[in-house]
């Protein structure tokens, strides 16, 4: 059976989400998690994937892994409900054996900037210019003979406090494209 487990972690206790050598990572974590718990044997036999990777200590509420397993839904709530460290699984579902979560509809990244002395109005105009299609290479981490062009389809400004928050929505992002813009 393949699942897919939605979970959330708070990014500033780990060196991103990918697995490094003698880094602890998101990744790892979660992995180290479900072998622990026999949920799975290895990465590589369960056919092991995530939606999406976050680098040094950048948090998420939503991404999503899958797996091949043959324990049901009901021991994997039990096992990754309880004590499960920084990273803390809510969602479990059982998924069509294809599914690969990198081929998400939708993705969805929140940024923070302090106000200070920051011209809030030019934000607002600045937003503007970078949704739709556009090359990003300028603005992301271009990795070899990946396409630079991608589509933000929405960019949402709200004043909170001290706190402009942006929230980007597109289906895919480049490597560090939201963190470079701004």
């Amino acid at each position: 059976m393949r699942v897919a487990l939605k979970f959330t972690y708070d990014g500033k206790h780990f060196s991103g989400y990918a697995r490094q050598p003698g880094q602890r990572t998101i990744e790892q974590e979660l992995l180290d998690l479900l072998i622990e718990r026999k949920i799975i044997a290895s990465a590589n036999t369960s056919c092991f994937r995530t939606a999406s990777r976050t680098d040094r200590g950048v948090s998420a509420l939503g991404n999503v892994c899958a797996f091949d397993t043959a324990c049901s839904k009901e021991k994997i709530v039990s096992q990754l409900t309880r004590d499960t460290s920084d990273v803390f699984i809510y969602g479990v579902q059982s998924v069509e054996l294809g599914f690969y979560p990198r081929h998400a509809k939708r993705r969805e990244y929140r940024y923070y900037l302090m106000r200070n002395d920051l011209d809030v109005d030019a934000v607002f105009s600045a937003v503007g210019l970078f949704t739709g299609e556009h090359n990003f290479q300028n603005f992301a981490r271009v990795e070899p003979l990946k396409n630079p062009v991608r589509t933000i389809d929405n960019i949402v400004i709200v004043e909170k406090q001290d706190f402009l928050v942006l929230d980007f929505y597109a289906q895919t992002f480049l490597w560090n494209q939201i963190r470079r813009d701004f």
